[in-house]
């Protein structure tokens, strides 16, 4: 009883697809110079989506830029009564650009938005190719409990997502040499699977544009890059769940792929 505990509690773990869990939509994996590819699995790889706070790298890349984003600990911003705060106790109280990105402190990139202005916001969007580009589904001035990342205009395929990350990793848009020294400090991963130093964002959303959160059919993302010595990587994941679960599908997809990650790589290397 006890074995088969464990298998089942692993089988829970990876959100397997095959008992029901969560459906693996697609899993890219490319090398970040050469655009060559790695791992491609999944039948939804051009299929568009919500970013949800995937879309984090993206405001941090502008945030910094802008000038809104000083270092990782400024500005620090307080909480108000009727900001978003369904994270809980840590999107409460005085929020700085490292909390932010740690938490994924919906109200903070509001804010950045907001202070951004819809036209230089839509600038960045376009400029960074990212998605559709629509931007027009929640007006960065009176946003209320939304954002257009989440559930709304604003969509992006995992293949443009890889396309989005290799733009980053080798620094083709034009924006400061700190925007993109920044947003890698504060996307570093405290997990380095064999070696690898990972660089990435979650994200959990789901259908529709409407601003709704349906939980029992959660997108789950995890989209970043990583290195080793020489070698240097983009990927992107995107599953989602077939009812509602805990944690939430971003972080379940994020442990899976760092789990897979170097039986990825070890299997390319292999096949070289």
């Amino acid at each position: 009883m006890k074995k088969l505990t464990t298998v089942v509690s692993g089988l829970i773990l990876l959100g397997c697809s095959s008992l029901g869990f969560a459906k693996n939509l697609c899993t890219v994996v490319v090398d970040a110079e050469t655009g060559k590819s790695i791992l491609q699995e999944g039948s939804a790889c051009t299929q568009r989506v919500t970013p949800a706070s995937s879309f984090k790298i993206a405001i941090s890349l502008m945030g910094f830029d802008a000038g809104i984003f000083k270092t990782a600990h400024q500005p620090v911003w307080t909480y108000q009564p009727g900001y978003p705060d369904w994270g809980g106790e840590p999107w409460k109280g005085k929020v700085d650009p490292a909390a932010w990105m740690q938490y994924s402190v919906f109200w903070y990139s509001q804010q950045v938005v907001e202070k951004l202005g819809q036209e230089k916001f839509e600038h960045y969007v376009q400029q960074f190719g990212y998605g559709n580009q629509d931007v027009s589904g929640v007006p960065v001035q009176h946003a209320g409990q939304q954002g257009v990342w989440v559930v709304s205009s604003l969509q992006i395929s995992p293949l443009e997502q890889i396309d989005f990350l290799r733009k980053i990793v080798n620094r083709q848009l034009a924006i400061s040499a700190s925007a993109y020294d920044m947003t890698e400090a504060l996307t570093q991963s405290d997990v380095h699977p064999d070696g690898w130093t990972v660089y990435g964002k979650t994200g959990t959303g789901s259908p529709g544009t409407d601003g709704q959160y349906d939980a029992s059919k959660a997108y789950g993302w995890y989209v970043g890059w990583a290195r080793k010595g020489k070698q240097k990587i983009v990927f992107a994941q995107l599953d989602q769940d077939l009812y509602a679960q805990k944690p939430n599908n971003g972080m379940r997809v994020r442990d899976q792929f760092l789990q897979r990650l170097p039986a990825i790589m070890s299997k390319q290397k292999t096949n070289q």
